[in-house]
């Protein structure tokens, strides 16, 4: 977790988000995402003001909404699955441009993609906003699970490591003449991902070794000492979930 790590989903920045503590962050977001995940899916104007608040936080934080929008590809399956749920869900059917399609799946398609959305919108503004040593920290002042932090630092240290063994694996493929754009070399690159995975394992018991003769304990150390966060930070912080719950209230009270 050095300075050299530096993770690809975090935008460094000088912003009022940026600057509040990770553990307020951490906890708006959850509850955010909370709010977002107990709305019915009929609200619809809900959903809008969610995404609304989120582009104002985005604007807050100075995410470039191309970074934003290209990040959220990642949930292009999902959105595969909604939108193919209105023609094989059963049910009441309604018509949509000449198309008979179940209500049902209208429904379920769209709670999928604006929930899917908006939860995936807020983890990334948390990404953007958040060093992952500042996301570690924040989860041991929220006195999260020891073996819960020891779990994320590891996986956040190590997986850049494995993404650059697999990079010279790929170098040192293409300089013997593999090119992974063929269908037929498709063989090469499957044995290139077990190895991968073999290199990767090995690592690992090696890596655990040389932690247990340097006196690994099993949980990971406080990252800093214990700190204090004013209420004022607190109620700063959590504007946005405050927000969201009362959109969510609103709507619940006039549906």
């Amino acid at each position: 977790m050095g300075a050299g790590h530096a993770d690809a989903l975090h935008l460094p920045g000088d912003t009022a988000l940026h600057r509040l503590d990770p553990q307020v962050k951490i906890a708006a977001a959850f509850l955010l995402v909370l709010c977002v995940v107990a709305t019915p899916r009929e609200l619809f104007g809900a959903f809008g003001c969610y995404a609304a608040l989120l582009a104002v936080l985005a604007g807050i934080a100075r995410v470039p909404p191309r970074w934003l929008a290209t990040r959220l590809l990642i949930e292009v399956p999902f959105v595969v699955l909604a939108l193919l749920l209105p023609f094989t869900a059963g049910g009441p059917t309604t018509e949509v441009a000449g198309l008979g399609l179940s209500t049902e799946g209208l429904l379920a398609g769209f709670n999928i993609m604006a929930k899917g959305t908006l939860g995936l919108g807020t983890s990334l503004l948390l990404a953007a906003t958040t060093a992952p040593r500042e996301i570690v920290l924040g989860l041991q002042r929220l006195r999260a699970p020891a073996l819960v932090i020891t779990i994320i630092t590891l996986m956040l240290r190590y997986a850049e490591v494995i993404v650059a063994e697999a990079a010279r694996m790929r170098v040192a493929r293409i300089s013997r003449g593999h090119d992974p754009r063929f269908l037929w070399q498709v063989g090469a690159t499957a044995r290139g991902i077990g190895s991968l995975f073999i290199r990767s394992y090995e690592r690992g018991e090696r890596v655990h070794l040389a932690m247990l003769s340097r006196g690994w304990g099993g949980a990971m150390p406080e990252l800093e000492p214990a700190h204090r966060t004013s209420w004022k930070t607190w109620s700063v912080g959590l504007t946005a979930p405050a927000a969201a719950a009362v959109v969510l209230g609103v709507s619940l009270w006039t549906a």
